[in-house]
C-alpha cells in the first residue's frame, strides 16, 4: 500500500470515528448532494460541470504519430538541426493562426530542421496545429495537452516534431495544487536519428519566480532520471531571464548552447510593450540546452529567428545545429 493510500484512509478514520455530531452532519451533507444531483436543475447545469471537470483534469494522454508522414532519414554529415518554438495560441481570438502557421513552416522548411520542439500548440473543435503541422511537414511528432480541453472547445500545449521516428514519450506536470485550471508540463521522447537514439524534450515553465525555480530544478532532476548517461537536447519556453538563478542553475548543469556560440550577443527572445507601442521589456525566455552525456559534442550554429513574412508569434525561435565528434 502506497503512503498516499495510507494517508486517505487514516483521514478518512479521524472523519468517521471523530464523533456522532460530524458522522451526522456528514451524512446530512450527502443526502443533501444527492438530492441536488437528483434534480431537473442540475440537470440542466450538468454540462457546464462536465466541462469545468475535464478542464481541471491533469495533463496525462498523449497524441502520437510514430513515423515521418514522408519517408526522409537523411542527416548530412551527421548534423542535427533542431528548432525551439513557442507558437503563441492566441486564445480565444487565435489571430492569423494558419499565416503564422505557414510562416514558421517555411521558417523549418528553409532551415532544415530534423527536430521542433514546440510549446503553446493549440487545439480548437475544429482545427489541430500538431496535425496540421505534422501534414504540412511531413513529420512525425507527439502532443500533449497542458491546458483548456477539448470538451470546451480549445486546449494548449506542449510537442516534439521529427523527421526520424519517434517513440517512448515521458510527460512531467509541474503543479502546486492551487489552481487545478493552469498547469505547466515537459514533455520528452526518444528518436530513432541517424546519429543515434537520442531523448529530446520540450518544456513551458511558470511565470512566478518562486514556482519557476522549482520547476526548473524538478525538470533537471526529471530529464536525468530518463537520460542517465545518454546526451539530450531540452528546449522550449522557460519563462525565465538568463540573469535568474534558476537559468544559472540550468547553466551550470547544461550547455547553454546559444552562449557557447554568442557570449555576449544579445539573445532577448520576448518583448513587453505598452499599449502606444513603447518597449516595457525585453527577456530572453527561450532556450535549448544540451546535455552532453558521454558524447563529445561540435556546435556549429546558434541563431534566434523570425519567421518570414508572418511573425509565428511573440517569441523568437531558437536554433541550434549539433554534431557528434
Amino acid at each position: 500500500m502506497s503512503v498516499a493510500s495510507e494517508t486517505l484512509i487514516d483521514a478518512q478514520r479521524y472523519v468517521r470515528g471523530s464523533n456522532e455530531f460530524t458522522t451526522s452532519i456528514i451524512s446530512l451533507l450527502r443526502s443533501i448532494g444527492r438530492s441536488l444531483l437528483r434534480s431537473p436543475a442540475f440537470r440542466s447545469i450538468h454540462p457546464i460541470f462536465q466541462k469545468i471537470k475535464h478542464t481541471s483534469e491533469p495533463a496525462g494522454k498523449v497524441a502520437i504519430r510514430y513515423s515521418p508522414v514522408w519517408g526522409n532519414d537523411s542527416c548530412p554529415d551527421h548534423e542535427l538541426t533542431i528548432i525551439s518554438a513557442n507558437l503563441c495560441h492566441g486564445w480565444p481570438n487565435q489571430e492569423n493562426l494558419l499565416q503564422r502557421l505557414e510562416s514558421f513552416a517555411q521558417l523549418v522548411e528553409k532551415q532544415q530542421a530534423n527536430i521542433i520542439l514546440l510549446q503553446e500548440v493549440s487545439r480548437s473543435s475544429k482545427f489541430k496545429v500538431d496535425d496540421w503541422l505534422s501534414n504540412r511537414l511531413g513529420m512525425a511528432y507527439v502532443y500533449s495537452r497542458a491546458n483548456g480541453h477539448q470538451s470546451i472547445g480549445f486546449e494548449e500545449g506542449v510537442a516534439i516534431f521529427s523527421r526520424f521516428p519517434i517513440d517512448a514519450p515521458y510527460l512531467k506536470e509541474f503543479s502546486n495544487g492551487l489552481n487545478p485550471f493552469v498547469r505547466r508540463v515537459a514533455l520528452g521522447a526518444f528518436v530513432d536519428t541517424p546519429i543515434g537514439r537520442m531523448p529530446f524534450f520540450s518544456v513551458h515553465l511558470g511565470i512566478t519566480p518562486h514556482e519557476n525555480a522549482a520547476q526548473l530544478i524538478n525538470l533537471h532532476q526529471w530529464v536525468h532520471e530518463i537520460t542517465g548517461s545518454q546526451p539530450a537536447l531540452i528546449g522550449g519556453d522557460f519563462n525565465a531571464h538568463e540573469t535568474t538563478p534558476q537559468i544559472r542553475y540550468a547553466q551550470g548543469k547544461w550547455v547553454d548552447i546559444f552562449r557557447q556560440i554568442h557570449p555576449e550577443k544579445d539573445a532577448a527572445t520576448h518583448e513587453i510593450r505598452w499599449p502606444w507601442g513603447g518597449l516595457l521589456r525585453r527577456s530572453r525566455l527561450d532556450y535549448i540546452f544540451l546535455k552532453a552525456g558521454e558524447q563529445n559534442w561540435q556546435v556549429l550554429e546558434a541563431q534566434l529567428l523570425d519567421s518570414p513574412n508572418v511573425p509565428h508569434s511573440d517569441h523568437r525561435a531558437v536554433l541550434t545545429r549539433i554534431k557528434p565528434i
